[in-house]
């Protein structure tokens, strides 16, 4: 059992050894950062297509708010004209486009609190690209100050 637990530990180290001498840090951290700005650019791509859709909602909201006004322009007009079952189907409608109206914007406020959530989430995005480039160059100082303090005691 002794002579099994020794080839066992030993085939695992030289196994370690040789995943140790193919991962290579710089390659590593390469592809670390080719994957942060993948990601990168799949969140721009979702705030501007957010953006939109808050824009395409906003301008469903204002329509609908012109028809609001438009309709009770007609059902006003009704009145005047004392046609009370026309201006009644008129304040329906107005009454109608009124809902859809404040449904678009309740719609334009949850699309703007996506937005806001998505612009903080490409601002963490890009911090966390920006520290991990920055670690290879403080990685390679720390080897560089010893060696000055080692020349400035000579």
């Amino acid at each position: 059992m002794s002579l099994l637990e020794r080839v066992t530990t030993l085939v695992r180290a030289n196994l370690n050894d040789l995943i140790d001498q193919a991962e290579d840090p710089e390659k590593l951290l390469k592809q670390v950062i080719l994957d942060m700005e993948n990601q990168l650019l799949q969140v721009k791509t979702q705030v501007a297509i957010a953006i939109a859709d808050e824009h395409v909602l906003e301008r469903k909201r204002k329509e609908y708010e012109e028809r609001v006004a438009e309709w009770t322009r007609r059902a006003e007009l009704a009145v005047d004209k004392k046609q009370d079952d026309l201006a009644r189907a008129a304040l329906e409608r107005s009454l109608s486009y009124r809902r859809m109206a404040a449904s678009c914007e309740q719609q334009v406020e949850d699309q703007r609190a996506q937005v806001e959530h998505l612009k903080t989430a490409l601002r963490h995005r890009r911090a966390a690209r920006l520290s991990t480039q920055l670690r290879p160059r403080q990685s390679h100082r720390p080897d560089q100050q010893p060696r000055a303090l080692a020349l400035a005691d000579t």
